[in-house]
């Protein structure tokens, strides 16, 4: 595995570019995937979704200052982009963003990617039902076994205040589960 600053570096020098972008997404692609995955829940949105990251990462890499982790900030992008990709889709289809958040729940039984059971369906709709934020924080502490440090300087919070969120998103999401 090369070293992220070493990795910076080639990205940021036009001959070395391209085998270094090739080794970023070759290292990279699967767990941003699976992070924009549980925010936009739809196989095919996520991979346009993490097709328009990588985009956005090569076309940016020189704005890179490295005051982040390089991983750290492609995480941005890729929560960016995908909160972005969920309000265009509303958008375009004329409805709320938590209907749509409902329509993307339903939508999970019949995605034939979709492995879950019938309590990860349950915990995809108690999620649904989190603001944003919540939901973020939630996945990234539950799913993805972040550290809240590493969370924080992903969505550039507190601890404390990420902390509180992953409390009331557990408190939400219990609440959900037993009356449902």
């Amino acid at each position: 595995m090369i070293a992220e600053e070493t990795l910076v570096q080639e990205l940021k020098q036009e001959e070395s570019r391209a085998q270094a972008f090739e080794v970023l997404v070759n290292t990279y692609k699967e767990r941003l995937y699976w992070h924009i995955r549980r925010i936009v829940l739809n196989h095919d949105d996520a991979d346009d979704v993490l097709q328009n990251t990588f985009i956005k990462v090569y076309k940016n890499i020189d704005n890179f200052k490295g005051e982040s982790k390089l991983y750290s900030w492609m995480y941005r992008i890729a929560t960016n982009e995908s909160l972005t990709f969920l309000k265009q889709k509303s958008k375009k289809i004329g409805i709320s963003d938590q209907e749509l958040k409902d329509r993307m729940v339903d939508n999970l039984q019949a995605d034939v990617y979709f492995e879950g059971s019938e309590i990860q369906l349950k915990l995809q709709k108690a999620l649904a039902t989190l603001p944003d934020k919540q939901k973020l924080v939630f996945t990234m502490k539950y799913y993805q076994e972040m550290k809240y440090s590493e969370i924080s300087e992903v969505l550039e919070t507190s601890e404390g205040a990420l902390k509180a969120s992953y409390h009331l998103a557990v408190k939400k999401i219990e609440t959900y589960l037993r009356d449902n």
